[in-house]
């Protein structure tokens, strides 16, 4: 596939998938889907013969179009687009034309969970790892789907270091009535734990299987009981039952355990992010927490506490004196953690600081930039006897 430009995309209509956080029941990434007739080819053939589509190229247009359509809306939320294993085996040419075009889309890497489908066939296990460190380099986030029933090597999961894995539709379906399946569940995310990685089941449309599920370890999920097909970044979600409160299996869930068991999307903005354009973001999704602030090079600056935030910005005179002026103003240092730290030793750096117990921490990679955000409540609940 050759490097060419991007202006032929145009605007696309899409499907939008909420992933939940079932813990909190907070939308913590949108999943998005262009409609098949809204993709048009990257480069329009002067053949009036048909032609067969490159199965690469309709993976990066459909990839660039999901940033787009999701632009569009405005939303601050972490974006999840699915690339198979097959395209992203076809190297720098590829990647590049993928990330230049989520760039002028307006989406950053770290705000973007690739997800890697497919076969992984044998022969291009070393093109597919390359790659996947080339997207972390990068600043994305990696994540696997279909797993359960997709050929996907158990150590290429570990060598990927995956932000989340997705199960099998199909598999998060039948696992509530087939014990079988559901002990492969149970199986799955209990490596997923020790690895340190979160699942996403998706397909979830009964309350019996979102029970289930969250009664194996399961914490983010997607599905038409959580949200409709009308669903758009912005609007509620229903969990439907306190899934949170029933015991539960801790996997691994111990003093041993990393804070990047608990690391979920963080919302990013840029330094020059104004408090009106913060108090935007706030408004528009009421699950967010904090928002982090990031220079160029996606390292976190200033961390914006949603609760001190729309406090000052609400006071008498509040929004005149601030609202056009940085955020960063009304923001705090981000209490920052490596991804390796140990959860118990992170929960007893958030307590150093009294005023600031709760403040949601800020995870960081090996060079210091931005993986997500780790809440206290999520570090106390685990480590609670």
């Amino acid at each position: 596939m050759g490097v060419s430009s991007l202006d032929v995309l145009l605007p696309a209509r899409a499907a939008f998938q909420p992933v939940v956080d079932l813990d909190t029941g907070s939308v913590v990434a949108v999943e998005t889907h262009p409609y098949a007739e809204e993709v048009p080819p990257l480069y329009p053939s002067p053949s009036p013969l048909p032609v067969r589509a490159d199965p690469a190229e309709e993976d990066v247009r459909r990839a660039i179009l999901a940033a787009r359509a999701t632009a569009e809306l405005g939303t601050p939320l972490p974006l999840q687009i699915m690339v198979r294993a097959e395209t992203v085996a076809q190297g720098q040419a590829v990647l590049t034309v993928l990330h230049n075009g989520l760039l002028e889309a307006g989406r950053r890497p770290q705000e973007i969970i690739v997800c890697v489908t497919g076969g992984f066939p044998p022969a291009q296990r070393p093109a597919v790892s390359a790659a996947l460190h080339g997207l972390r380099g990068a600043g994305y986030l990696v994540g696997f789907a279909g797993l359960g029933t997709a050929h996907a090597p158990l150590d290429l999961l570990v060598d990927g270091v995956p932000y989340l894995v997705k199960l099998d539709s199909d598999l998060t379906r039948t696992s509530v009535t087939d014990a079988r399946r559901s002990a492969l569940v149970e199986a799955l995310v209990a490596m997923a734990h020790r690895i340190g990685t979160h699942v996403l089941a998706p397909g979830i449309t009964t309350e019996d299987q979102l029970t289930h599920l969250r009664g194996l370890g399961v914490r983010l999920a997607q599905g038409g009981l959580l949200a409709g097909s009308d669903w758009r970044p912005g609007q509620p979600v229903t969990v439907p039952v306190p899934v949170h409160t029933k015991e539960r299996p801790r996997h691994g869930y111990d003093v041993g355990a990393r804070v990047s068991e608990f690391t979920l999307p963080a919302v990013t903005m840029p330094l020059t992010a104004t408090a009106d354009q913060v108090l935007t973001v706030l408004n528009g999704e009421r699950g967010t927490t904090s928002v982090v602030l990031v220079d160029e090079r996606q390292r976190p600056r200033h961390m914006v506490d949603r609760t001190r935030f729309l406090l000052a910005i609400s006071g008498p005179y509040g929004h005149a004196l601030h609202a056009h002026k940085p955020a960063s103003r009304l923001a705090d240092p981000p209490r920052l953690v490596p991804k390796t730290v140990p959860a118990i030793a992170a929960l007893r750096a958030a307590g150093k600081e009294s005023e600031r117990v709760y403040d949601d921490l800020v995870v960081t990679d090996e060079i210091g930039r931005c993986l997500g955000i780790v809440r206290v409540a999520d570090l106390i609940r685990s480590l609670s006897p």
